[in-house]
């Protein structure tokens, strides 16, 4: 055994093993063309156009490939092995989400909420000195993570490090959206922060006259350790055992919040460092920018030019020159 990949499809009860697996083979081979097709493909569950696939991959591949249910020996210990593999991953794919489920429940009892919370929303804000601000926003249901949900906000207008004024503008943005009926209100809205934050959301929410959403504040503990945050609700600090399965529900979302920030904030920064101030200048494009910094050698190179001699770079008359030598100047 080579290894193994486990897919988990998203599957309507009344379709059948046969049609899932069909369907589930003609994605898995036909999805790119570097997929590696073996001679024979052993299928646990017979369709009706097993011979059909065989053909597909036969002429894929240019050489003839079986696919087989009726198998013996090794092969039917191979087929075996691959249903007891299916199964185990399953079962553990189950168990994740039972485990996922009973944190949401726990987090109720916690909270002393009168129903279970089944959709959170949580914020962070990433930066650093002010620069390249980011806000994001993930999205965790019964099922866990749903990055479809997620969103990033690229915060502008504001002074660089004011973590309140980055707040205030993302979730003025997400909930604006939200209740122009763009998508759906959380249950619980946590905040990566403390009673300042936490006020801060609280207000606008009520400003843009959201109801129906508990907010829920995380302050980092001592040398930023888990298990030790703070919890603020309803405008007062609660005591929430760090050990708990709705605690640590809460610092996954709180986590998840923090990377996908974080992500965001260096993807930010990197494209900002990569702009160059040619990049301003009206008729300047990416061939004439590549023909000038060929020419001089860089930026510093160009600055150091005259019009006349950027004039001489091919593509460039003498106006854009003159152009491109104010700009640079100004």
């Amino acid at each position: 055994m080579l290894g193994q990949r486990t897919f988990f499809p998203k599957n309507q009860l009344e379709v059948s093993n046969e049609v899932l697996l069909e369907a589930f083979l003609s994605q898995y081979f036909f999805a790119t063309q570097s997929r590696d097709v073996p001679k024979v493909v052993v299928i646990s569950h017979e369709g009706a156009d097993r011979q059909l696939l065989a053909q597909a991959l036969s002429d894929q591949c240019e050489r003839k490939v079986q696919v087989v249910k009726n198998v013996r020996g090794q092969r039917a210990r191979w087929r075996q092995l691959a249903l007891e593999n299916a199964d185990m991953n399953l079962q553990n794919y189950l168990a994740d989400k039972r485990n996922m489920f009973a944190r949401f429940v726990e987090l109720q009892d916690l909270l002393g909420l009168e129903s279970m919370p089944e959709r959170l929303e949580c914020f962070d804000i990433s930066h650093i000195m002010g620069e390249a601000t980011v806000a994001s926003c993930v999205v965790f249901n019964t099922n866990g993570p749903l990055k479809s949900d997620y969103r990033r906000f690229n915060i502008e207008g504001i002074t660089g490090g004011d973590d309140y004024a980055a707040m205030e503008q993302a979730l003025t943005r997400r909930y604006r959206r939200l209740k122009a009926g763009e998508g759906k209100l959380p249950d619980l809205l946590v905040i990566d922060g403390g009673p300042g934050q936490l006020n801060r959301a609280v207000d606008v929410l009520q400003a843009l006259q959201v109801e129906g959403v508990q907010i829920l504040g995380i302050a980092k503990g001592p040398d930023r350790k888990a298990g030790l945050e703070r919890f603020f609700l309803d405008g007062k600090e609660i005591n929430i055992d760090g050990s708990s399965g709705g605690a640590h529900l809460l610092q996954h979302i709180r986590d998840e919040a923090h990377r996908f920030a974080i992500t965001g904030h260096r993807q930010r920064r990197q494209k900002r460092r990569r702009h160059s101030e040619l990049d301003d200048i009206s008729g300047v494009g990416p061939k004439r920018r590549r023909e000038l910094l060929t020419h001089f050698g860089g930026i510093k190179g160009i600055k150091g030019a005259s019009a006349e001699e950027i004039a001489k770079v091919p593509g460039i008359n003498r106006k854009l020159a003159e152009q491109i030598y104010g700009v640079l100047h100004h």
